[in-house]
């Protein structure tokens, strides 16, 4: 059963981990969802940083599919820091009462790095490298790309490429399968 404030972890190496976050997130989508009310993904992360460019690659893959939703931030137009506060003025200005699915990367401790994580409360963007930025989604979903330290900048700078390019290949599959492809269809 799904409660509101609980964060579900799904390891991408296990069985069922797909099936399980493509049936949870269809869950919340359906709790909080309301049927009028239009759906937005906001992928955040810059492309400069290798742990920070899982948002980007999100958005890289769902772009072709914004007909069923509105997909902000993509390699070519990343949602980072610096225009996170007019990406969301913007967002609230074309749509009305928008459902934000927001899609980020962190870091976490060492047993979860590889994870995904989806929670019905909003990301913190910026947290792990001390920036202070508004909270953003009424879903969100993170990829633990590396492990915390005394040096977050420096983690999220050297995070392997081939850690982003699994989680993000993994939520851009899942989302897929809800909107558009049959449940059997993943690219990682």
């Amino acid at each position: 059963m799904l409660r509101s404030n609980k964060i579900f972890y799904y390891r991408p190496t296990e069985p069922h981990a797909f099936q399980d976050f493509q049936t949870d997130l269809k869950e919340l989508i359906r709790k909080h969802h309301r049927k009028k009310q239009p759906l937005v993904i906001v992928c955040i992360g810059t492309d400069r940083a290798t742990g920070d460019c899982l948002g980007p690659l999100v958005g890289q893959y769902l772009q072709n599919h914004s007909s069923l939703c509105s997909v902000y931030g993509s390699l070519s137009r990343p949602v980072h820091a610096q225009n996170l506060n007019e990406t969301v003025r913007n967002i609230h200005r074309l749509y009305e009462d928008p459902f934000i699915i927001a899609i980020d990367a962190c870091l976490g401790c060492e047993e979860h790095v590889g994870c995904i994580t989806l929670s019905s409360m909003p990301l913190f963007p910026g947290q792990g490298v001390s920036k202070i930025l508004p909270p953003i989604g009424d879903i969100s979903i993170t990829g633990i790309v590396n492990h915390t330290s005394d040096h977050n900048e420096k983690m999220i700078q050297n995070t392997r490429l081939k850690v982003v390019v699994k989680l993000a290949s993994f939520i851009s599959s899942g989302i897929e399968n809800i909107f558009i492809y049959p449940a059997s269809y993943h690219r990682f």
